[in-house]
């Protein structure tokens, strides 16, 4: 059983197999008697078994967070920063385990399950160090700067927790994207109800005993696993949610029409266009397109998913794509293979789907095929052939998706103009999309999201303003 190694996961097992869920500082096993199955992708064997937890128990979660989020709200910054930083060294030190659950439950190769316990981790003290400063600064306004106002009042501005928060990561970065949301909730003051996806739950439940190893205060964190299907819209519409971070797809359209007056964080997945121009460095190019489309069998939200090439080099660039690519390995993830198996059959079988619609033909794609508009999440490179950089940009910014894209170009000045005429949350000039560094801002256009992630701005979505504004009984003027 993964991580029963150590005594960080010594409690979150039954004695049939299944993974208990926690709540309130306790590992519990779920009162509706049921389990969710996780299907290892690669033998398609069950790996796991998770508790269905119900919505009384969800209710419990709610309840437990709100009470114990008012102490916290009172803890001072330099120790909300001192244990995220202790949550951080037990992750380190217990990483394994947690990387092995990785490898079962989505495919992830070995190595880059590792790499992301890891980078989760420095994440953790970023936040920390980020949190301690950034929620620590004021502000402070006089009136008399705006017309008629005399020196009179001081208004004192000042960062407060939201509550609650909903962490909702989804299946392909299930502990790093858990705690891009966890760690600058908590470190803002607010408790976390956390519902991992399906298929990384179990990576979610090590996370989380992560925290309670490190003394996390009773009740600041929940973990919620069950179907969607059935907590769901429970979850994202209970009336104790104070803010939903939310990573995933469609889903998270559904959760902004039905969440209320609360902010939300949503990244819903992207259509990440490739723009190379007729002046670059096509050896450069290609070796950034293959990395950046089909690492983690381009089940990224960041990977290139669509390549637009102007015609003069579309045909030398495809000669230096497909050696590179025809180097990459097939097989399991514990191999470390460069192609492993996509999450689920169903992920399969659309992939397929897409590429079917294409005939086959990822090269002369066009505007009429859906793989010129739909998100793969899958091991596909489609290839639009294009007479003008202009045109790519056009096609670029018609698509409903606007996370990301990248462009090649020796001329810093056309970089920049096209750069500035994608409509992409953001643009990578002369390598592939990606997310990270992590305190970079990180947002998508249109159906692709709203709001900015990022450390910082993370931080500042975790916490509402509140003013407190101080009448005095004459004017004031310093040094007057």
């Amino acid at each position: 059983m993964a991580g029963m190694g150590s005594d960080v996961y010594s409690q979150m097992v039954t004695a049939s197999g299944a993974y208990k869920y926690y709540i309130n500082g306790q590992w519990k096993e779920s009162t509706s008697g049921k389990t969710v199955q996780i299907i290892n992708p690669t033998t398609m064997d069950v790996a796991y078994n998770v508790q269905a937890c119900t919505q009384t128990e969800v209710n419990e979660m709610f309840d437990s967070a709100k009470a114990a989020q008012k102490q916290w709200a009172r803890t001072p910054l330099w120790r909300r920063a001192q244990l995220l930083h202790k949550v951080a060294d037990v992750m380190r030190n217990n990483a394994q385990p947690m990387a092995d659950c990785l490898v079962k439950e989505i495919a992830k190769t070995a190595k880059d399950s590792l790499v992301e316990v890891i980078r989760s981790a420095e994440f953790m003290d970023y936040t920390a160090e980020e949190g301690v400063r950034f929620l620590g600064e004021g502000q402070t306004l006089s009136p008399d700067s705006f017309p008629g106002q005399a020196r009179n009042k001081m208004c004192l501005v000042s960062k407060v927790p939201l509550g609650v928060v909903l962490c909702i990561p989804p299946f392909n970065y299930p502990v790093n994207l858990a705690v891009s949301k966890l760690a600058p909730a908590l470190m803002a003051g607010n408790a976390v109800v956390l519902k991992p996806p399906t298929q990384g739950a179990v990576a979610g439940l090590h996370m989380a005993a992560c925290f309670h190893a490190a003394g996390l205060p009773t009740g600041l964190l929940s973990v919620a696993t069950g179907r969607g299907s059935e907590i769901g819209d429970f979850l994202t519409m209970h009336p104790s949610v104070s803010c939903i971070s939310f990573t995933g797809g469609d889903t998270g359209i559904g959760i902004c029409k039905k969440a209320g007056m609360i902010p939300i964080q949503m990244e819903l997945g992207g259509k990440d266009v490739c723009i190379v121009c007729e002046d670059a460095d096509l050896d450069s190019a290609a070796k950034h397109i293959v990395k950046g489309g089909l690492s983690y069998s381009g089940q990224r939200c960041t990977a290139v998913k669509l390549i637009m090439v102007e015609h003069k080099v579309a045909d030398a660039l495809i000669q230096k794509i497909l050696p590179l690519v025809n180097k990459l390995t097939v097989g399991r993830p514990e191999d470390n293979c460069d192609i492993t198996p996509v999450v689920s059959e169903s992920s399969a079988n659309f992939i397929e789907s897409l590429v079917e619609d294409a005939r086959t033909h990822v090269d002369n794609v066009t505007p009429a095929m859906r793989l010129a508009w739909e998100e793969p999440f899958g091991p596909v490179l489609p290839i639009i052939r294009v007479e003008s950089s202009q045109q790519a940009v056009e096609h670029c910014n018609k698509l409903s998706f606007g996370l990301q894209g990248c462009l090649f170009t020796k001329d810093i000045n056309k970089a920049i103009q096209l750069s500035d005429a994608m409509e992409t949350g953001t643009v990578q000039i002369n390598a592939a999309p990606a997310r990270g560094p992590d305190h970079f801002p990180f947002q998508g256009f249109r159906a692709s999201g709203i709001g900015s992630q990022g450390i910082k701005n993370s931080l500042q979505m975790m916490v509402k303003t509140k003013s407190t504004v101080i009448s005095l009984d004459e004017e004031s003027y310093a040094m007057g």
